[in-house]
């Protein structure tokens, strides 16, 4: 059992990851961009050769089925900024994540933004935990920095589970 509210949060991220792993090693060219509903989110060419999210500002009722294209992007933006805040460097704006363009990209991105997360990880003590959260809370004084980190390895779950189901059911249709 780990010895400390750290190594805790570390083992959960390290699980969670492991699973990402499984569906990662498995993604073929084609499941990105795979539209598993009519209604739904994804990312597009820009005219730049960027790649563009869905994205509104209001809630949607009922709400599109995200792409696996669209959910690594998502991936990508909410552990950017995060990491940005961690750093204490200018968090990033939505519009300035774009998505990697196809399947090797992204699994190279998201192994790379892995990194830079161990690399955060590997610099705090238990102590930082109790820091006030500079996101996504914004300063709000009942939420840490140990907050933060259990958010991040309850949202990069969430999404390694959505990942791994479209990515199963493309396979079986």
């Amino acid at each position: 059992m780990p010895a400390s509210r750290l190594e805790l949060l570390r083992w959960q991220f390290d699980l969670t990851w492991s699973l990402f792993e499984f569906h990662l090693d498995r993604l073929d060219a084609e499941d990105p961009l795979w539209p598993p509903a009519p209604l739904h989110w994804t990312v597009h060419p820009a005219a730049d050769g960027s790649w563009v999210p869905d994205w509104s500002e209001e809630d949607l009722d009922p709400i599109p089925v995200p792409t696996i294209a669209w959910t690594t992007w998502h991936i990508g933006w909410w552990w950017s900024v995060t990491i940005d805040h961690l750093r204490g460097r200018t968090p990033r704006e939505r519009r300035e994540v774009g998505w990697p363009g196809d399947a090797v990209q992204t699994v190279e991105w998201l192994r790379e933004l892995r990194k830079d997360w161990v690399d955060v990880l590997d610099g705090l003590s238990d102590a930082d935990l109790d820091a006030v959260a500079t996101f996504p809370w914004q300063g709000d004084p009942a939420f840490t920095l140990g907050h933060t980190l259990a958010w991040v390895n309850t949202e990069l779950t969430k999404n390694v589970a959505e990942i791994g189901q479209l990515r199963l059911v493309r396979a079986a249709t």
